[in-house]
Formats: C-alpha cells, sequence, structure tokens
C-alpha cells in the first residue's frame, strides 16, 4: 500500500494544465458510491484527481489507485479497501474498475461492511454499472463525462467565463443571448478548429497528433472495452473495425443492414448487435423515431458521435451537412433526448422540431426550428448552430 501511497502523491502533486470540467458541480459528492463514466481519454483521470486536489490536497484519508497496477493481480479490491479503511481512510477514488474481474461483487461487499468509506470509481461507457446488475442497483449513483461542448472549449481557449443555458431560454431569448457572447467573442472564428480537434482534452498536450491520440483511444475502445466487456471473441475486431469504418465513410445515413452485412462479411443480427456496441462506447450515434424504445430495431439513421471522431477515421466524408447535422446531434442529444423528426431533421424532447443546414436555411413551418450554421446572431425562429453548443 505504501508504493501506491507514494503514486497517489506524486499524482497530487504535479501542476499540469487541466480544464475544469462543471460536471464537478452537478454530482453530489456526499453519496457513497459514484461512478464516473466517459469514453478513452476523455478526462476521467484528470476529472478525478482535480477532485482529491481541490478537497484533499494533504488529506491521507483519500487516496487515488489506477487498478492497471499490477498490486491488484494478486489483491481483492475489498481487502484493500479494507485495510484502508481500517487505517483511516475515508474516500478511495478506483479508476479503470472495469480492468478487474468481479468487480461489482467487491464494490457490494465494501458499500455494505465498510459503512464511512466512501467510493469513487471510473469505468468505460459500455460498462453496464446499474443496466441488468441488481447487485448495484440502489447503490451507485451514475454520471457521464462527455467531451467538451464548444462552450467549455471557448472557455479554455479564450479564458472567457461563458455560462451555459437550457434549451427552453435557448429558444426564447437566443437573440439576447447570441449578442452577449458575440460582444466578447467571434464563436465562428473558433468553431471549424472545434469540430475537428476540440471535443476531447488531447490538444492541451500536443495538439499537432491530436488524430493520432484519437485514433489510438479509438482502437483500444474496439479492443478492449467493446470486444472484453461485451464477450467478443477478439478474432471479430476486424469486422468491428471494418463496421465503423463502413459507417463513418457514409454518416449520417440511413443504414441498409443486408448491404452492411454484406461489406463486413457478417450476419444481420450481427450487424445490429455491433451497431448497439459501437453506439454505448460513444463511437457512433443512432436515431430512432421512437427513440431508446426501438434499440433492437433497425435505426433510421446512423451519425458519428462527434466531428472529431469523423475526422479522425473518414476525412474523406467532411462536408458541411455532416458537420453540422453531427454537431447538432452530439451537443443536443447528451442531456436531451433525441429522435428523427418526420418534418424535420431532429425531434427534441418529443416538442421541438429542428432543420439544421448553412446560413439560409429556415424552419419547415412555423412549429419548426432551423439551426442555421454561419450567423453569429438569428431571429425568430433562426437560431445559430454554434449557439447549441452552450447546453453543457
Amino acid at each position: 500500500m505504501d508504493n501506491l501511497i507514494q503514486i497517489h502523491q506524486t499524482l497530487v502533486e504535479q501542476n499540469q494544465e487541466t480544464i475544469r470540467r462543471e460536471l464537478y458541480d452537478e454530482i453530489d459528492w456526499t453519496q457513497r458510491m459514484i461512478c464516473i463514466k466517459g469514453f478513452r481519454g476523455v478526462g476521467k483521470t484528470t476529472f478525478l484527481l482535480d477532485f482529491v486536489k481541490e478537497r484533499y490536497a494533504d488529506d491521507k484519508t483519500c487516496l487515488y489507485v489506477n487498478l492497471n497496477n499490477f498490486y491488484f493481480a494478486k489483491r481483492k479490491i475489498y481487502n484493500f479497501a479494507d485495510e484502508f479503511y481500517k487505517k483511516g481512510g475515508k474516500v478511495l477514488i478506483l479508476d479503470q474498475i472495469h480492468k478487474y474481474p468481479y468487480w461489482d461483487e467487491e464494490l457490494k461487499a465494501c458499500y455494505e461492511n465498510l459503512e464511512e468509506l466512501q467510493i469513487i470509481f471510473t469505468a468505460s461507457p459500455v460498462l453496464r454499472v446499474l443496466e441488468g446488475n441488481d447487485l448495484l442497483q440502489g447503490i451507485a449513483q451514475v454520471y457521464h463525462l462527455e467531451g467538451l461542448s464548444f462552450r467549455e472549449y471557448l472557455n479554455f481557449i479564450g479564458d472567457f467565463k461563458f455560462k451555459r443555458y437550457k434549451l427552453d431560454d435557448i429558444l426564447k431569448d437566443h437573440q439576447q443571448i447570441a449578442q452577449e457572447i458575440t460582444d466578447k467573442v467571434k464563436p465562428l472564428a473558433y468553431f471549424a478548429e472545434y469540430l475537428q480537434t476540440g471535443f476531447y482534452p488531447y490538444f492541451l498536450n500536443n495538439k499537432p497528433f491530436y488524430n493520432e491520440s484519437l485514433l489510438k483511444h479509438i482502437n483500444l475502445a474496439l479492443e478492449i472495452d467493446v470486444t472484453y466487456l461485451n464477450q467478443i471473441e477478439l478474432k471479430y475486431l476486424p469486422k468491428l473495425r471494418k463496421l465503423l469504418q463502413v459507417v463513418n465513410k457514409q454518416v449520417p445515413f440511413t443504414p441498409n443492414v443486408s448491404k452492411l452485412s454484406s461489406d463486413v462479411e457478417t450476419s444481420r443480427a450481427t450487424i445490429m448487435n455491433y451497431l448497439r456496441y459501437l453506439k454505448n462506447a460513444r463511437l457512433i450515434n443512432l436515431l430512432f423515431y421512437n427513440g431508446d424504445d426501438d434499440l433492437h430495431k433497425k435505426p433510421h439513421a446512423v451519425y458519428a458521435h462527434n466531428t472529431n471522431i469523423l475526422y479522425a477515421i473518414e476525412p474523406d466524408n467532411i462536408n458541411n451537412k455532416t458537420l453540422r447535422t453531427t454537431f447538432f446531434y452530439n451537443q443536443v442529444g447528451y442531456q436531451h433526448q433525441v429522435k428523427s423528426s418526420h418534418i424535420a431533421d431532429f425531434n427534441v424532447n418529443e416538442k421541438y422540431h429542428f432543420t439544421v443546414g448553412g446560413k439560409y436555411t429556415v424552419p419547415d413551418s412555423e412549429s419548426t426550428y432551423a439551426a442555421a450554421d454561419m450567423i453569429e446572431e438569428g431571429s425568430g425562429n433562426i437560431i445559430p448552430l454554434w449557439l447549441f453548443g452552450f447546453l453543457y
């Protein structure tokens, strides 16, 4: 344990540049068991270390450990937590819980027997922490750390203090909100850069190799998160990679499952399963007319999860329509329900219909909205596309 404590101290003492995420303020840190899920490289480790620095900088009752450490090849989580607890430990942070076998049983044992110990752990977005897992139902509280919103990116790049806005506020007061923002910054001057290299925090350390970093994490997500956690034999990994490449070459598109199964050389049923796996891994987005109720049906449309992934995997499929609709779905879909619409591009919260396009885009009817690119301020039901990046 002494070596792990030393690693903890070294990490906390590092003085590297980070981005403070507002999810920090949304979490109820008094809960006894907290899970932070997120894509590889999205900043989960940094997020937790920032938490430690802010609240437990010189406090030995808090300990961060990475379960990648070979120490845990010979030591059970519960036994380790029990020892830490008996030595006065109060907060145990377990990074990459999905690397440890029987993690849910161990966490439940900690919860039931170590009543004054708080456990915070990170997990792959693929890991079923609550879904179909009775062991942690009513015990763990799950939060998702998403990539940077356009607002968070602007705040870091320009050292601004822009606040986030609720969707209803944007729909009602978008002209005033946009004017307040454009008085301080020209958002369109940063928008294209964000779409290419702004969603993940890789630009903090080595921006010239941004795409290489992203591709590395995409491949790790496929090789470990998708295959291992879904119990897929590694020999099928090339088919998953092929499907992801084929999808990004065509997105956004209505999938022809028969053609996809032919291109990937696997069955239709397997294609449907693979699409769900890629969605759960935060690599693609699926659009249905009835939302998650249709997850076992063919999606109406498939999108890249975010525009950065599209640039990294299939830069030849970069066009304005693809970037605009992918950005809208990504930014709005994080905290709102997005479905397919019979009268526009998207139906949000079963209430609002949006058409997404360029600066001359207009609503399809009086009851719909237009998210228009290349405008700083809108009017009526025409709203600047970039402003939807201020929802979180």
